[in-house]
């Protein structure tokens, strides 16, 4: 069970490692069903990557349909496992009739709701959040970092119950091109345009600098854009900052190749997903010091980490790129070393290893 899948316009990281974990357990031989929400203009079923697709109510109504449908008719497959990817509002699985279940979190939204949602929903999600201990307690867990691993133990998830299984990143399609690299200093921000997300620093920070030295580039979409460019306006930062919008895979490829660096300011992440792709293709990346992101970047080794919340600190690490440009090359080569660590292939066989093991025990 997660909220969405890839082909969802909402789709993020979450959607990119669930096709790209399960799908490869797919292709190993196992059956897997996909049960999420669907979209305007989506069909009821489809097969995406060998995975069994049922989408049902939307993205706001998901919730109230879960249960019936697998209850009513996909219970009736006898599935060995069931994984709930937890992501926003619980689903409270274990109160359905679920022979075994594991739990998958990103990350926890906790107190950061707040800062994207207004306060009535955030709180929902808050509260939402605060039983897990009673009610998942019992259950096994997959964590996709050290932090989310953290975070659930602080709620009264046992450790001993938390299996940490990192994400992956493609690295024979995101490699580097030296030759690719912008002639001025480039920097640039992919993902959605949430306000939680906090690219307002990322913004505030690049107003900083020399306004002949640098641009930067924005990729993505989503309900704070228009905000964001009132700011950049404000700013006076003109073709300086460029909305790029949706880009689709190559045209990300191209953007974190002539980037000098990528930025990203989000207070927590689960991982950061962005961060090793921008590590793969030999791209450093400046990001806040946040639960999560600090596992996805090596201070001074494949980018530097900073204090969140401080836009001084973030201009501070693009104008030491700018004074020194030959540090982008040595970061961005020992982002490259770091990224090739992580695989899908890996991720795929750790997911599916402890999937067996809850299966037997």
């Amino acid at each position: 069970m997660n909220w969405q899948d890839r082909e969802n316009p909402q789709a993020g990281g979450a959607e990119v490692h669930l096709h790209e974990v399960f799908g490869r357990i797919v292709a190993r031989g196992h059956q897997v069903d996909l049960l999420c929400s669907g979209f305007p203009g989506a069909e009821p079923e489809t097969v995406l990557d060998g995975i069994r697709v049922f989408r049902v109510g939307t993205r706001y109504t998901f919730p109230m349909y879960a249960r019936n449908c697998y209850e009513e008719g996909l219970a009736r497959n006898d599935y060995d496992v069931v994984i709930e990817d937890l992501n926003k509002v619980p689903l409270y699985t274990p109160r359905w009739r679920v022979k075994r279940l594991v739990v998958l979190v990103h990350h926890l939204f906790g107190a950061t709701a707040f800062r994207e949602v207004p306060i009535p929903v955030a709180a929902a999600v808050w509260l939402s959040e605060r039983p897990l201990a009673s009610l998942y307690g019992g259950h096994p867990f997959q964590a996709v970092s050290q932090s989310t691993a953290d975070d659930l133990a602080e709620r009264g998830i046992p450790r001993s119950m938390i299996r940490v299984i990192y994400n992956g990143v493609d690295a024979e399609r995101y490699t580097p091109d030296w030759s690719r690299r912008a002639p001025k200093p480039t920097f640039a921000y992919l993902g959605r345009l949430k306000r939680y997300k906090r690219v307002d620093i990322v913004i505030r920070a690049f107003a900083q600098l020399n306004p002949a030295d640098a641009k930067l580039e924005i990729a993505g979409k989503g309900d704070y854009r228009p905000a964001l460019e009132s700011l950049g306006g404000s700013l006076g930062l003109g073709d300086r900052l460029r909305f790029l919008g949706y880009i689709d895979e190559d045209e990300k490829l191209d953007l974190l190749r002539r980037a000098w660096a990528t930025v990203l300011a989000s207070p927590k992440e689960g991982w950061g997903i962005s961060n090793l792709e921008s590590a793969a293709c030999g791209t450093p990346v400046i990001a806040g010091d946040s639960p999560g992101i600090r596992e996805s970047v090596i201070d001074g080794e494949t980018g530097f980490l900073v204090l969140a919340t401080d836009v001084s600190a973030f201009a501070a690490a693009m104008r030491g790129l700018v004074a020194q440009p030959d540090l982008v090359r040595s970061l961005g080569e020992g982002g490259r070393r770091f990224a090739e660590q992580f695989t899908w292939d890996r991720a795929a066989d750790e997911t599916l290893r402890h999937l067996e093991e809850v299966i037997a025990a």
